[in-house]
């Protein structure tokens, strides 16, 4: 990338994030010919303001596209560190098992200490902290890796298991933060581990990381036959038990499958899948916590808004939002009440009103900074809601925008 011309690299960037040629140059007020000629080489880009533009839409240290080392940013809600994110691509690349193979382990991390990282890693997911476990993530893939290389024995199982709930943890934050083939490769190495693991469930969520994964990069029906196929192999009944543990996992299933099916404009089979989640969900009887999945009757309505927004119908997202037993949301943990909140600002943005749709994104603020700040879909939001507001817009949404970095 250092040995690049300037316009290679923005033409780099620019498909990392999935942006075709028109919609940058509509979002940089320029025509689809002048980015081609500055991707081309033709055009020269020589005014730093532009770069700074440019490196703000494609949310890339500006460095970057000078084939400089970036700057290590300090503010923990500037999430989306390029410098952290080469280090985490750099743990997922390391073939420790492998090395293992062929010759002596090197001293496995205590497996203790490991399940007490792993748990902080999952606390620090769910309450939206994401710049915080960025940093920590490189240094927690590489423990893990360890570990499932040194241990032998029954211990290889746990082992296992750990770098399995690594892996998944670092791919549902790379996906927040819309670097979606890291998340598809840390997911794709999640079922596999889980299969090494022995643990059923342990697959199952994986799958369900695997598919949020294919449903961000553009494959969402792969995504929801994957969803479908193995929830019918882990749905309670015959052989299989109907513990919580199981509903959780199995209700998770249904309802990533039915955000997939959304996504292609499903509706008859995202109303199958979410009673399919809503029986699960009545067996469990509250919302819980296993294997991190956060399964339960309000997380249920939570995806039943989400598949609204999805389907186009906002509407609909902010009826299920406004009949959302407050005591039961609050329960939730912050990561899931902000990025239902999100879900509703796009659902109010969808039927016009752009006043309470900034309103979301300011409370989904309070909540879990990172959850509206880092995302590139709530910055997608807060451009509609500044592009529609009549005049100026009211002064927490302008501090709010300028702590995304997003202008009109």
């Amino acid at each position: 990338m250092d040995e690049l011309p300037i316009g290679r690299r923005v033409a780099y960037w620019r498909g990392r994030r999935k942006m075709s040629q028109q919609v940058f140059a509509d979002r940089l007020g320029k025509s689809k010919s002048w980015v081609d000629k500055v991707e081309r080489g033709v055009r020269r880009l020589d005014k730093f303001s532009v770069l700074y533009e440019i490196a703000d839409i494609l949310q890339v240290d500006v460095q970057l596209l000078l084939g400089k080392d970036p700057e290590r940013r300090t503010d923990a809600l500037n999430c989306i560190d390029q410098i952290e994110v080469q280090e985490i691509r750099a743990a997922l690349e390391r073939y420790d098992s492998m090395s293992a193979y062929f010759d002596a382990a090197p001293y496995p991390p205590p497996l203790a200490d490991m399940r007490k990282a792993v748990n902080h890693a999952w606390l620090t997911y769910q309450y939206g902290r994401y710049g915080m476990l960025t940093r920590a993530l490189p240094k927690l893939l590489r423990d893990a890796q360890a570990a499932d290389a040194g241990y032998r024995g029954d211990q290889a199982c746990e082992a296992a298991h750990l770098l399995g709930q690594v892996y998944q943890i670092a791919s549902s934050v790379l996906r927040k933060l819309g670097e979606c083939d890291l998340a598809w490769l840390a997911a794709d190495r999640s079922m596999a581990v889980a299969q090494r693991a022995d643990d059923q469930l342990l697959a199952g969520v994986a799958t369900t990381r695997v598919c949020n994964a294919l449903v961000a990069m553009g494959r969402a029906r792969p995504a929801l036959e994957l969803n479908v196929t193995i929830a019918n192999r882990l749905a309670p009944g015959g052989s299989n038990d109907a513990s919580p543990d199981r509903l959780s996992v199995y209700g998770m299933l249904l309802l990533q499958g039915a955000m997939a099916a959304a996504r292609i404009g499903d509706s008859a089979t995202v109303d199958d899948l979410l009673n399919g989640a809503h029986e699960a969900a009545t067996l469990l009887g509250s919302d819980q916590n296993h294997y991190w999945t956060s399964f339960g009757p309000t997380n249920l309505e939570l995806h039943r808004a989400a598949a609204a927004v999805e389907l186009g119908d906002g509407g609909r997202a902010v009826e299920i939002h406004q009949r959302l037993p407050e005591p039961a949301f609050n329960a939730l943990l912050p990561e899931r009440r902000a990025h239902h909140l999100l879900d509703i600002a796009r659902g109010f943005a969808q039927i016009g009103d752009v006043a309470n749709a900034g309103e979301m994104l300011l409370r989904g603020d309070r909540l879990a900074p990172s959850e509206i700040r880092c995302r590139p879909i709530a910055h997608e939001v807060m451009s509609d809601v500044l592009r529609r507001t009549r005049g100026a817009p009211p002064p927490p949404i302008a501090e709010l925008a300028e702590h995304m970095g997003v202008g009109v």
